[in-house]
């Protein structure tokens, strides 16, 4: 089988690949070497599939049904292996191979079609938090995860050159900084966190109703990862003229629902819709870039 690494997948490792980068070019062998190791079946190429990873739907050599994921180094597969198996199934995918091949993941099978996102969105949120919170652990001792006060470090950089750059994004990027500032300073948690949480992480499973897949994990704290889940649909928000109403109400649902603090919610949310909004206006998606920074000026 010809391994062709979805359009999705192509266009958004195209965005942030530094200069020389090869590893698309690499994948179609890779997933062959990696297939014939395994002794796997090969079904179907995930489509559309992630954004920094490819994903195959594969049957194992007893026919059990799995999936095989392929990464590139800068989307830290090492990193999600660690808390996949730190996580060992609660909550979360099982890791069908704890130890394998860098950046290769051989992952159990659920409904790659069927997520959260397809709920009514009352119902989305309550499951999407209820998977979330059994996330949040104690990290491993075996194995160093990026912090959140690290990676929003690195995104900081990014944002106030952006800002120097676009003098109209500035106000909100000196709001989205400060309110970093001050939340780093004191976090009331340490936990293991997803990193990249939405409904549409979130699968349909056999061993669990829910599951969540693709973690880009982080240690710091929860109001961190719920900050992602309260943009989810931004699109179907800015087109409600109650959007900034119902943003309100969904941070202070959701920081209720999960036992986190209200303002530091806010706070995070802020920061990281801000922060998505200027990494979009860099990569070329003016629309994206748009739609977050309006849905970040309600916060």
């Amino acid at each position: 089988m010809v391994f062709e690494p979805p359009k999705r997948l192509v266009r958004a490792l195209g965005e942030t690949a530094p200069d020389g980068d090869d590893w698309l070019e690499k994948l179609p062998a890779a997933a062959q070497q990696a297939v014939a190791l395994r002794e796997l079946t090969v079904e179907r190429v995930q489509v559309p599939g992630g954004r920094s990873s490819l994903v195959v739907l594969v049957r194992a050599a007893d026919g059990t049904p799995a999936v095989l994921k392929l990464a590139p180094g800068r989307a830290r597969p090492e990193a999600e292996r660690a808390a996949l198996a730190h996580w060992a199934g609660r909550g979360a995918v099982q890791l069908l191979e704890p130890v394998s091949t860098e950046g290769v993941l051989l992952l159990e099978r659920l409904h790659p079609d069927v997520s959260v996102r397809s709920l009514p969105e009352a119902k989305a949120l309550l499951e999407a938090a209820g998977t979330l919170r059994r996330l949040w652990v104690e990290p491993p001792a075996d194995f160093t995860f990026e912090t959140v006060a690290e990676r929003t470090g690195r995104q900081a950089e990014a944002m106030r050159a952006r800002a120097r750059a676009e003098p109209e994004v500035a106000a909100l990027v000196e709001l989205a900084l400060a309110a970093r500032e001050e939340l780093i300073a004191a976090p009331p948690e340490h936990r293991l966190l997803h990193g990249t949480f939405r409904q549409s992480k979130v699968l349909g499973g056999e061993r669990l109703p829910w599951l969540a897949v693709g973690p880009d994990p982080v240690v710091g704290e929860c109001a961190f990862d719920l900050a992602r889940l309260v943009r989810d649909r931004v699109e179907d928000l800015i087109a409600q003229p109650s959007g900034a109403a119902t943003t309100r109400r969904r941070v202070k649902r959701l920081a209720e629902s999960l036992d986190v603090d209200q303002e530091r919610l806010r706070g995070w949310t802020l920061f990281r819709a801000v922060e998505s909004g200027v990494r979009a206006g860099r990569v070329g998606r003016p629309r994206d870039a748009e739609l977050l920074l309006e849905f970040a000026g309600w916060l």
